[in-house]
């Protein structure tokens, strides 16, 4: 059974900085395409990173672009959001999410696994 899980959200204020983690059970990441995506209230679900299995390419939406890094460590499993100079637009639940075929990470269908989401809200 697979399972991911989110952890690392929370409330901080605008300027400062967040890691998300995403825990995967029941697969390797080291062989799945991963994703980023957040949902702020009323709002459809966002791509917001990327990274494909190969480890060559990450991908970022153009609103997190120099602030947000990708990374996955195989040791562990887990694969992070390094989230800096938060701003308060950033405020949703971020979701991890793994899938294999179409290396299209940005498109929100065709994700094969996704996790329970983690909150961060950001003051102003």
């Amino acid at each position: 059974q697979v399972q991911l899980v989110e952890s690392g959200g929370g409330l901080v204020q605008a300027g400062g900085s967040l890691r998300l983690s995403c825990a995967a059970s029941g697969l390797t990441f080291s062989t799945y395409h991963i994703g980023w995506f957040r949902q702020a209230p009323g709002k459809e679900r966002e791509f917001v990173a990327g990274r494909l299995w190969s480890d060559i390419n990450t991908y970022y939406a153009d609103s997190v672009k120099g602030r947000f890094t990708i990374s996955r460590d195989s040791a562990t499993n887990t694969v992070y959001l390094q989230m800096n100079s938060l701003k308060p637009e950033d405020t949703a639940v971020y979701y991890c999410a793994a899938k294999r075929g179409s290396s299209a990470v940005n498109l929100r269908a065709g994700y094969d696994y996704w996790g329970q989401g983690t909150q961060v809200t950001v003051s102003s």
